[in-house]
């Protein structure tokens, strides 16, 4: 006689548990850097988290929700400039003028949805492109805002350069942890799951009862803010902002680059992605042009080899996952 069974959803894993205590070993290394660590190694660590989280942000569009931008520093040059706008313009405390230019950036998102949604595909990619080229146009010609030559963040100044780098580091590792954790929730949620039913069969889920639009618009605007976010940290950190730097397509450029290398539609895969890019950079950066060559070559190389990035071969081969966002079915005897 066959024993009776019942059908149990595993959430959790040895190697996701294993991940939940490597993540909180990191945090608290991070936090106990300004002590153990130097000036120089903090901006290292906040610009590895800018890159880190702009990644993210970027893996959560494509690698998730099936929106290939490459439009996204559109929002990091909003980011940076909606942060010397809050600080210097409006008064507002440039530490607190972080998240505020991240919620101005997701509220330039609005509109731009509203066009580049009516894309599709390619077209969407190069619209997005597209309406970035507008924005740098916009700000460029834009006497407030400083014109081609752009502004410089006074409003930290009065402050000591210790204080605003001590500051500026506690903000960056609350960033990256923040958007870490919103990513990993929000996947792992109902909307992840539609999400992910979108980005497979937009007809499908639609049938399943999901809102196609408001789930792709939702993500839109979470990206956008994690990205504005996070370029109103990178130009609190760097003090001045151009708009050929804060809307460089290098921005998108670096990002896409971290995604593929690690692995397109992963946590783990940013994480490596840009842990590989900044060795790559400390090595050959000094090459000059030779190195975005280097850099093309070898994210070429990767995709061949491993098209699910380096990342998704290790989990593929050994079916590790330390952040997990499926389910997994088993039976249970009784």
């Amino acid at each position: 006689m066959i024993a009776p069974a019942t059908l149990e959803v595993a959430r959790t894993t040895p190697a996701s548990r294993a991940g939940v205590v490597g993540a909180a070993v990191v945090v608290a290394g991070l936090v106990a850097v300004p002590w153990l660590g130097d000036a120089g190694l903090m901006r290292a660590i906040v610009e590895f988290i800018a890159l880190l989280v702009l990644a993210q942000m970027w893996n959560l569009l494509a690698g998730y929700a099936g929106l290939v931008s490459i439009g996204q520093q559109a929002y990091v040059g909003l980011g940076g400039y909606a942060l010397i706008v809050l600080a210097d313009d409006l008064g507002v405390d440039p530490f607190l003028a972080v998240p505020l230019a991240g919620l101005a950036a997701a509220g330039f998102a609005l509109p731009t949805a509203a066009l580049v949604f009516r894309f599709r595909d390619a077209y969407f990619a190069v619209g997005t492109w597209a309406v970035a080229e507008v924005y740098r146009l916009l700000i460029t010609n834009t006497g407030a805002l400083g014109r081609g030559s752009g502004r410089t963040l006074k409003a930290v100044f009065p402050l000591a350069r210790g204080t605003r780098e001590l500051v500026t580091y506690a903000i960056a590792v609350a960033v990256g942890v923040a958007a870490l954790a919103a990513v990993y929730l929000y996947l792992r949620s109902r909307l992840g799951l539609g999400l992910m039913a979108v980005r497979d069969s937009e007809p499908a889920s639609e049938s399943l009862g999901v809102d196609v639009y408001r789930t792709k618009l939702a993500v839109y605007l979470v990206a956008a803010f994690g990205t504005g976010t996070t370029g109103a940290l990178i130009y609190l950190n760097l003090l001045r902002i151009s708009p050929d730097a804060g809307f460089s397509i290098s921005w998108t450029a670096y990002t896409i680059f971290i995604v593929v290398i690690g692995g397109l539609g992963s946590l783990e895969g940013p994480l490596i992605g840009t842990a590989l890019f900044f060795l790559v950079r400390e090595y050959l950066s000094d090459y000059g042009a030779w190195y975005m060559i280097l850099l093309g070559t070898l994210a070429v190389g990767v995709m061949l080899a491993y098209p699910q990035g380096l990342w998704g071969m290790v989990a593929d081969r050994w079916d590790l996952r330390f952040f997990p966002v499926q389910r997994r079915a088993r039976l249970q005897r009784n």
